[in-house]
């Protein structure tokens, strides 16, 4: 397998693009910093008493600037961290630069061991991914006899699920077969976990025995570990953060809202004003899309399978269609709904000639890639990178984002800090609420105590001058809260 970057000869481990990148990424990373003051908030309220000290976090989630103040912040408040993005396309190579050398230089980098770049092939995505649990290095300086980190921070669930299915093939003595139909992905992760076990029958279970918890950041991970926890099958205890409020209805909706006119304004230069939008679910994702779609001019129709759903994009004024009834109308098809191959070939073969195909859920199976591939006569032409026309059969044409992943992140930059900042707020105080508390948490999936909700919500409100009325003593008392919160009830619809 042929790895790029070239390895380095530095006492640190790292593989990024290009260290000399590292002056630009602390530039970014500097003003992020001002846009995100839930994290420095917690840098301030935590960095003397060292929380996270003692924790080893293997960390996969979007290489960028956002995620470099993050990391810091983990470091700030005491923890060791290793890193890789969780997507092919979405590292800033300058955020991730910046974060390998650190305090040090290019010649001499001393930051956080990094793994990743833009435009990693899926092999490479996938070693990138082993690197985070080897934590052999450290523990040799150390002189413990640890062999990987004890808490994983993920988003959409490959760290974990590297830990779980490693361990469930050692523990078989063997790695199964690869299916004939399978995905490329699915034979580079059975390839990756098959090397592996050749050299090491217990590597994942000893991995997965000092692991004390997962925090996961998105729908699509969430959901694998609650199929995991259903199944008996969880190891150990996890926090959904993406159904924290002050995330799921702050990242998914307004992060959306943000960055998604930024990646098809960025990609194509096509003017959305006028044009048919199709949005794929109306979820919190499907929300953003659609209000920062019709903000636009565009005319904007949606397709829900939820009647709940379906009657709330009806209610705020766009038409509810399913996709095969008005396939031939639209101009530019957005799908972020978490779940597989909710655009087929047959949509395709449909759409206008030059019709945008883009996602922003977090896999590219909602969008059959694999299908389109494998169509007879069909022709992949790159416009630049991460845009690709593909040349139909029957004389007309569609633009493929990112080939079919996160478009937000591989045409554009992904959400802005202050959205980001919200998010990852969230996940430092899963990383401390699991790693301080940990006892408190047995094997399950759980989710943020409504106060620390609450507390990341008040860590952002300065910087928008918003003022907060507080209750009097009888308001609070009338209502059965206290009076510095909780405000709602657990079950609480915000």
């Amino acid at each position: 397998m042929t790895l790029l970057p070239e390895a380095t000869s530095t006492a640190l481990p790292f593989r990024v693009a290009d260290l000399s990148l590292a002056e630009s990424g602390r530039h970014q990373i500097r003003l992020a910093e001002n846009e995100m003051p839930g994290l420095m908030a917690l840098r301030e309220e935590f960095g003397a008493s060292q929380p996270l000290a003692g924790a080893r976090i293997a960390g996969s989630i979007h290489m960028t600037v956002q995620t470099a103040v993050l990391i810091e912040t983990l470091t700030a408040l005491g923890a060791q961290v290793r890193w890789a993005s969780c997507n092919i396309f979405s590292t800033q190579d300058e955020a991730a630069a910046a974060v390998a050398v650190g305090a040090g230089t290019p010649d001499a980098p001393a930051g956080v061991p990094v793994f990743a770049w833009k435009g990693e092939t899926l092999e490479e995505y996938w070693w990138c991914t082993e690197q985070i649990f080897d934590w052999s290095g450290e523990a040799q300086a150390a002189g413990a006899d640890w062999t990987g980190p004890n808490m994983i921070l993920d988003d959409g669930g490959d760290a974990s699920l590297l830990v779980h299915k490693g361990r469930e093939y050692e523990l078989a003595g063997v790695v199964p077969e690869t299916p004939e139909d399978a995905s490329h992905e699915y034979r580079v992760i059975l390839d990756t976990l098959r090397r592996s076990v050749a050299a090491s029958t217990d590597r994942w279970t000893r991995v997965a025995a000092d692991i004390q918890g997962v925090t996961e950041e998105t729908t699509t991970g969430v959901h694998r570990l609650y199929e995991l926890a259903r199944d008996g099958e969880l190891l150990f205890p996890a926090i959904n953060v993406n159904d924290s409020v002050t995330k799921s209805k702050f990242d998914n909706k307004y992060g959306i809202r943000h960055s998604l006119p930024d990646g098809l304004n960025r990609a194509t230069d096509v003017l959305i004003g006028g044009k048919v939008a199709f949005v794929v679910g109306y979820g919190d994702v499907g929300k953003g899309a659609a209000e920062a779609l019709r903000g636009q001019g565009a005319r904007v129709i949606v397709s829900e399978v939820d009647p709940i759903c379906a009657l709330q994009a009806a209610m705020d004024g766009y038409q509810v269609a399913r996709l095969e009834s008005v396939i031939e109308q639209v101009d530019i098809l957005v799908t972020g709904t978490g779940n597989v191959d909710v655009v087929r070939v047959e949509h395709i073969e449909r759409m206008k000639h030059q019709a945008i195909i883009a996602n922003v859920g977090h896999f590219d199976n909602e969008i059959d890639m694999a299908g389109l591939e494998r169509l007879p006569g069909v022709e992949k032409v790159e416009i630049k990178p991460q845009v690709h026309e593909w040349r139909l059969p029957n004389g007309r044409s569609v633009l493929v984002l990112s080939e079919g992943r996160l478009m937000n992140l591989g045409n554009a930059t992904g959400h802005p800090s202050f959205v980001m900042s919200n998010s990852f707020t969230n996940q430092v105080l899963a990383q401390i609420e699991l790693w301080v508390r940990n006892e408190q948490y047995p094997i399950g999936v759980y989710v943020l105590p409504k106060h620390l909700d609450e507390k990341v919500a008040r860590l952002h409100l300065d910087a928008l001058g918003v003022e907060l009325t507080e209750l009097r003593p009888e308001q609070a008392a009338y209502i059965g809260v206290q009076v510095e919160g909780p405000y709602k009830v657990d079950h609480y619809r915000y």
